[in-house]
């Protein structure tokens, strides 16, 4: 009966509820999960193994900076890291592109090919877009008090940029341009949502 009850015992420890397991590989992003404000280089190296890689990312007007991948191989899944100076000491925050034109993950409610629609109804009411077709284009500069204006729990803020495989319309384009996200011309068009940021707080 003993027996009986201990090999009971290391089969329960061996269930997936009970094993230890490699991290989370989609859901909801928070301030804490998958990535933390005090994570470095190694730290995130050290807990995700081979799902994590040092690469050069895209930065603004061109430039690049080394950061951390998260599942590099899987597109659907990725998230690059950035760190606060070059020594890693510290992230700044992470970013999802649309490099596969969806994500696993979804911050806010909100995920990669989000409509400005799903985007607006997260927000509970109207925001401004920066103009298109040009390095800063598409982001958006002013939630106008909505929910998304609001810091995440834990302090981190969101930065959400709108694109679409189509060269926008003249009325919508350039630097100096801002749209509310209900503009008739806007909604028209129908860009998506082809970045998300999630910043950490300064310490």
């Amino acid at each position: 009966m003993i027996r009986n009850v201990a090999f009971a015992a290391l089969v329960l420890l061996a269930s997936p509820a009970f094993a230890q397991t490699a991290p989370l590989q989609e859901g909801p992003i928070t301030c804490a999960f998958p990535v933390t404000p005090d994570d470095t280089t190694k730290s995130l190296l050290q807990r995700y193994g081979k799902e994590a890689v040092v690469q050069d990312l895209p930065g603004a007007e061109g430039e690049r900076y080394k950061g951390v991948v998260l599942f590099p191989k899987a597109a659907d899944r990725r998230i690059e890291v950035a760190f606060t100076d070059d020594k890693a000491r510290r992230t700044s925050g992470l970013t999802l592109r649309d490099s596969a034109k969806t994500s696993r993950w979804s911050v806010g409610g909100i995920t990669i090919g989000s409509s400005l629609a799903d985007v607006q109804k997260a927000n509970g009411k109207p925001f401004l877009v920066s103009g298109f077709e040009w390095d800063y284009g598409g982001f958006v500069t002013d939630w106008k008090g909505g929910a998304l204006s609001r810091p995440l729990e834990g302090d981190c803020t969101v930065t959400i940029r709108f694109g679409k495989n189509a060269g926008a319309p003249k009325s919508l384009s350039g630097d100096g341009v801002k749209a509310s996200s209900d503009n008739a011309a806007l909604v028209k068009w129908a860009p998506v949502v082809t970045e998300i940021g999630v910043n950490f707080p300064d310490k």
